[in-house]
């Protein structure tokens, strides 16, 4: 019975590992291998590169300010995801997972910005922030104040764009929450409330140490989303004002795309894809390992 299994696995393998392999390396390994080579040369993308600048470009990327300011940013961002963000997921999550009225539609509200395009919700923030017609200038005026011009101001660029992150992707936590609740058997819940369990017994005894593998995942997610996180930024700020607002992948771009600078566009690239790979296998192997039993 075991044997007859064999046969048509290894077939299965056969069929669909090639093409896999075969897509995996054209559109990651080839484009890895090329940015990596390239970060090599002084190349402005027209041509074939020739000019070998060695590492110089490394040399200019850690001694650029922009950079170092766009790496801040990248772990400001983190830092607010893991202490704003995520604790407010799990907070509505606790709530919304109880068969509460009106639940679905509290979640569908919660939910809808995350299903909302990143260009579309950057465009929308970016007019509510408008100090001339935006929707903070309307408030401060009706209260007699003067009107901010919060995206042109260094002061209030950066919180402005951390609340939309807050915002944009608090809803997908929470969903991913409420799915680790919901997948709990509730028959411990019955059993703890007959041992005399309080609420909050029940919090910090069932419901966290078995949400703990979601929660696990819902950090990883956060802190790699952080650093790739580009698409709600230009729209609302491109990198600005006095590149405050800058972040890894903004950063890449202004300077590989729009100044054409491919070959330390392409430094900028490998710097992140390094930090985070590096980051992807320490989290798995650190916090995700199996065995260490809660995953």
């Amino acid at each position: 019975m075991r044997g007859g299994n064999v046969a048509p696995i290894g077939t299965t393998l056969l069929i669909c590992l090639p093409p896999a392999l075969l897509l995996f390396t054209l559109f990651v390994v080839l484009p890895v291998g090329e940015a990596a080579w390239y970060s090599f040369f002084r190349w402005d993308g027209f041509g074939t590169p020739t000019e070998w600048a060695g590492l110089r470009n490394y040399e200019s990327l850690f001694a650029n300010r922009v950079f170092h300011t766009a790496l801040r940013n990248n772990l400001l961002i983190i830092a607010v995801s893991l202490a704003i963000q995520l604790p407010l997921a799990l907070a509505m999550a606790l709530i919304l997972a109880e068969r509460i009225p009106a639940a679905p539609i509290f979640r569908m509200i919660f939910f809808l910005p995350y299903v909302l395009a990143e260009i579309a919700a950057g465009l929308i923030w970016r007019f509510a922030y408008d100090g001339d017609y935006g929707l903070v200038a309307s408030i401060a005026r009706a209260f007699g104040a003067v009107a901010p011009h919060v995206l042109a101001d260094p002061a209030y660029a950066e919180a402005a764009v951390l609340s939309v992150i807050v915002w944009k992707y608090f809803g997908f936590h929470m969903m991913l929450y409420i799915a680790g609740l919901q997948a709990i058997d509730r028959s411990l819940y019955a059993a703890a409330r007959v041992d005399g369990a309080t609420r909050w017994q029940l919090l910090r005894h069932v419901k966290l140490p078995l949400l703990k593998p979601t929660i696990k995942l819902s950090v990883f997610f956060a802190i790699l989303g952080s650093f790739q996180l580009f698409d709600l930024v230009m729209p609302m700020t491109r990198g600005g004002p006095s590149d405050s607002t800058q972040t890894m992948v903004s950063f890449l771009y202004n300077h590989g795309i729009t100044r054409m600078r491919v070959g330390f566009g392409s430094a900028i690239g490998v710097v992140l894809f390094v930090i985070c790979v590096a980051f992807a296998i320490g989290y798995k192997r650190g916090v995700m390992r199996d065995g260490d039993g809660d995953a």
